[in-house]
């Protein structure tokens, strides 16, 4: 949800065009995030004199608005050259004000230009601080958040400047950072300061990537701590009209290379993928940090120490990326979402891989789940395990609820993050907690993480994002290890989290011997799975493509499934909605005569899902319930192969979607192939954008 970019060319000679290749090339990275708009900041004819290109609408548009501006404006006509560079640029998914280029990044602290600013997250206290600058002739071009910050940043240096004339940047930034409530990643650049650059993080996700053009890349940077900082704490306060600035850094000037100054570039981005291109050594912002560039030099502040008592790391490391450009390109594929459906024999082989292993000599399984070995005791001593997720992946955590519980016997239960956060559960610190998140940046998620932190459960991830802020604050984890998954409906990443979260329930019962022919069941056929979905998917899809024709004047569908099918009524409604953008429902089977039989007539089409589990015969029943109701009609079963007990419908006003058959609990993850294909279909037909669904973000950080 937004995306920030930005790049710092040290000592390179690069010309203009080509920071504004790397910032739109960036960009595109950032797409399946999901946004309304975009804009640029790169030198005009130095460093002293930025331009802002801004657009509503796609990349694309904004690429087009570039050009234009190459063609009239005569600051941009001459392709110069710069020793030093600072390019900064911003995806928008609108949450003050709606799409405009007035709303879009980067925001300007006035007509100059002398602070520029691109931002993710919400400030909370926006209305005070607005409210405060207007009283101060402050004027406001735009309905953000993110102006607010920019013009503050102008205020103080005005205020601070006569008395100080040697204010630093990072000095100046961390006093407007003093008067701020809420969540934000920022970058700002100024004609103030040229050639440098300030990123700043608290509780939205920013990832620095460095490339060294002479080879001698750091393995480290060490933080500089705060000695002084007192944030305001009265919320709803107006920030004081003269700054106090009480700031004091243990190192006011940024040191210098020993071996001739550093030449290559800094990269700042929201998502690690969008660096990737440019190189694979980052590392990730911690919240509070302040990172200053200035004359080639990195520089990390922190003032996160002042303020509380937690333990701060002294250094940020260097980590390399553990993907290559190659995974994150669409290839033969026309979107990325369909790739990703056909990659998921793939993806699942990587969830598994190295943690089911077969004995040869005996022919059992064993688990093997590293991440979670540290705390695996106090796991085991739970009173409770309490999952908690939004979206895709609170389906994947109800679609492996039932089988938690069998092999463990401890109660499981499911919550939606953003309701556990209205409710403030009582939690214990006998409870584990378990949260899944694909991106590991879910804010709801990461609210119910630090409230779980706070009463000293245990705390488990389950995330696909390695260094990801869920992945870095829990207990313990298992990473999905299931590849960069770019379109913003979730996919592969939906059915790793299933076999993750089975995995955990099998290492959970690995010395429950009353449990071991069960546990044998579902690892020998976790071993198979791969192999069932490559050989079946190519058939699924061609039967998914013709069902999704007859279905593309429908106004609503309705899903219907229970036991380990009700996740997949769930996410199969889910996926037809956020694309195809169709009204579709998903209801439990047992509770069709509480109410939905009242939906059912022969324009109404149905799709049931018949696993060849122990609810078969109350499948059956709600089956009949229903056709006893329309005589007409799109009527879809997905069934296992070769069921006799399913094969009687065909025919009978119904269509079969078959799919291989597997270990009940594990149903749901083969079951969701048709509902994804037919979505992606379904989506094509009615010609929409499948992989960035309107007003939709693929990581909701805000």
């Amino acid at each position: 949800m937004c995306g920030i970019f930005a790049c710092v060319f040290c000592s390179t000679d690069a010309s203009r065009k080509e920071m504004i290749d790397v910032l739109l090339t960036g960009l595109h990275r950032l797409e399946y995030r999901g946004y309304d708009s975009a804009g640029i900041a790169v030198d005009g004819a130095g460093p002293e004199e930025p331009i802002v290109i801004k657009e509503v609408g796609s990349i694309a548009k904004l690429e087009n608005r570039v050009k234009e501006v190459e063609s009239s404006d005569n600051r941009m006509k001459e392709d110069v050259r710069f020793k030093d560079s600072v390019g900064i640029a911003h995806t928008r998914w609108a949450t003050h004000g709606p799409p405009s280029r007035e709303n879009s990044h980067p925001h300007s602290s006035g007509p100059e230009d002398n602070f520029l600013v691109v931002h993710n997250g919400i400030i909370t206290n926006n209305a005070v601080l607005r409210d405060m600058l207007t009283g101060h002739g402050v004027k406001f071009e735009s309905q953000t958040d993110s102006e607010t910050v920019v013009k503050l940043i102008q205020f103080l240096y005005d205020q601070l400047i006569q008395s100080m004339p040697d204010l630093s940047f990072p000095r100046l930034v961390m006093e407007v950072l003093r008067q701020l409530e809420g969540a934000y990643a920022f970058v700002f650049r100024s004609k103030m300061y040229p050639n440098e650059l300030i990123a700043c993080r608290l509780g939205s996700p920013l990832v620095v990537g460095t490339k060294d053009y002479r080879g001698t890349e750091r393995d480290v940077f060490k933080v500089n701590k705060i000695s002084q900082y007192n944030k305001l704490s009265n919320r709803g306060t107006p920030a004081p009209i003269t700054p106090v600035l009480n700031i004091v850094l243990d190192k006011e000037e940024p040191g210098t290379w020993t071996d001739g100054g550093f030449r290559g570039e800094y990269l700042f981005s929201s998502d690690a993928g969008a660096i990737a291109e440019r190189t694979d050594k980052v590392f990730y912002m911690e919240d509070n940090d302040v990172v200053h560039v200035r004359h080639g030099n990195l520089e990390v502040f922190n003032f996160h120490a002042a303020l509380d008592d937690h333990v701060l790391s002294d250094n940020r490391i260097i980590s390399t990326l553990p993907f290559e450009l190659e995974t994150i390109m669409r290839g033969s594929f026309d979107h990325y979402m369909l790739k990703e459906i056909y990659e998921q024999p793939e993806s699942l082989t990587s969830t598994m891989r190295g943690r089911i292993k077969k004995d040869e000599g005996t022919g059992r399984y064993e688990i093997h789940l590293g991440g979670v070995k540290s705390r695996l005791r106090d796991i085991l001593s739970s009173s409770r395990i309490i999952f908690v997720a939004c979206g895709s992946s609170y389906h994947a955590c109800l679609a492996a609820r039932q089988v938690v519980e069998e092999l463990t016997d401890v109660p499981v239960s499911v919550e939606l993050a953003s309701d556990f956060n209205d409710r403030k559960c009582p939690l214990f610190r006998s409870d584990t907690c378990v949260f899944v998140s694909q991106s590991g940046e879910t804010k709801d998620t990461l609210e119910s993480l630090s409230y779980a932190k706070g009463a000293d459960a245990v705390t488990v991830g389950v995330v696909n994002v390695v260094g990801s802020e869920i992945s870095r604050q829990t207990s313990c984890g298992i990473h999905l290890n299931a590849g960069s998954e770019i379109g913003v409906a979730s996919t592969k990443a939906y059915t790793s989290q299933i076999v993750a979260l089975v995995m955990f329930a099998l290492q959970l019962s690995h010395d429950r011997h009353s449990k071991d022919a069960r546990r044998q069941e579902i690892l020998a056929a976790l071993h198979e799975m791969p192999y069932q979905i490559e050989s079946s998917i190519k058939r699924i899809d061609e039967v998914t493509l013709r069902l999704a024709k007859s279905l593309e004047q429908s106004a609503s569908i309705l899903l219907s499934g229970r036991g380990f099918q009700f996740a997949t009524c769930l996410e199969g409604a889910l996926k037809i909605k956020e694309v195809s953008y169709t009204h579709t429902e998903g209801i439990h089977s047992g509770e069709l005569k509480h109410g939905p039989l009242a939906l059912i007539d022969d324009h109404m089409p149905v799709i049931f899902f018949a696993a060849s589990d122990n609810t078969k015969g109350h499948i059956q029943s709600a089956l009949q319930q229903v056709l006893a109701r329309r005589s007409s009609g799109v009527f879809v079963i997905v069934c296992t192969e070769d069921d006799p007990d399913m094969l009687k419908y065909r025919g009978n006003m119904c269509e079969l979607v078959e799919v291989p058959k597997t270990a009940d609990c594990l149903q749901s993850i083969i079951s969701i192939l048709p509902m994804q294909l037919l979505s992606y279909h379904l989506a094509v037909y009615r010609g929409h954008n499948v992989d960035q669904p309107r007003h939709l973000a693929k990581s909701v950080t805000v």
